[in-house]
């Protein structure tokens, strides 16, 4: 099974590698500019639609993970969720995610809408591969949630909704609902490195806001 996963990790980023450089975006020391992540993101949004949840048709050589994880966080849930809920507070949790250009800011309704693209640094055979997560989230405060969508290459799909409980004791329940869409031969691999990548998100959160970081 390692060794599956271990093919699986090679395969995804090969062709993240290639896709990238067929689409010459820049290297680690030249980022893209601000102006061109928000192009990229428009272009991955008009095309991929990442924002609907409709499973990949059967045939589609694509295939749909789901899981869910939780973590209890000693403060309150007014502290909680809008340190939690601030894309940027989760830049130095994950040694990839390297910086996040927002896009654009608005609300609508209820909900605070965020387009942005969280940038990543993956080694890859002695050379460092940049990845351009292109993602929108919804915020809703009065229901004590938010949702992210996002797109990835190699064609990547990531549907997240993360719950915020207020429990006794001046403590919170966060539950995040991850739903991954992505090529048959890589959702095993997905799935498991999305999930490990959300839970040390999670442990990261509870101790910066648990010490009083944020």
């Amino acid at each position: 099974m390692k060794k599956r996963l271990r093919l699986l990790a090679a395969q995804l980023l090969a062709t993240a590698l290639v896709l990238t450089t067929l689409s010459a975006p820049a290297h680690a020391s030249t980022p893209e500019s601000d102006p061109q992540l928000a192009a990229e993101w428009q272009t991955a949004w008009d095309t991929y639609q990442f924002y609907k949840t409709t499973p990949p048709l059967p045939g589609s050589g694509r295939s749909r993970a789901q899981d869910s994880i939780s973590i209890t966080i000693d403060a309150p849930v007014n502290r909680v969720f809008p340190a939690y809920s601030n894309i940027n507070n989760h830049l130095g949790l994950h040694s990839f995610l390297k910086r996040v250009v927002t896009h654009k800011d608005r609300r609508q309704g209820s909900k605070r809408h965020i387009d942005f693209t969280a940038v990543e640094e993956l080694p890859y055979e002695g050379s460092t591969v940049v990845i351009n997560t292109h993602a929108q989230q919804r915020i809703n405060p009065a229901a004590l949630y938010y949702e992210t969508d996002s797109w990835t290459m190699p064609n990547v799909v990531t549907h997240q909704k993360i719950v915020f409980e207020a429990l006794s004791g001046g403590k919170t329940k966060v539950t995040e609902y991850l739903t991954f869409d992505a090529d048959s031969t890589l959702i095993d691999f997905v799935l498991q490195n999305g999930v490990a990548s959300h839970q040390a998100t999670q442990a990261g959160m509870k101790q910066a806001i648990e010490s009083g970081e944020l």
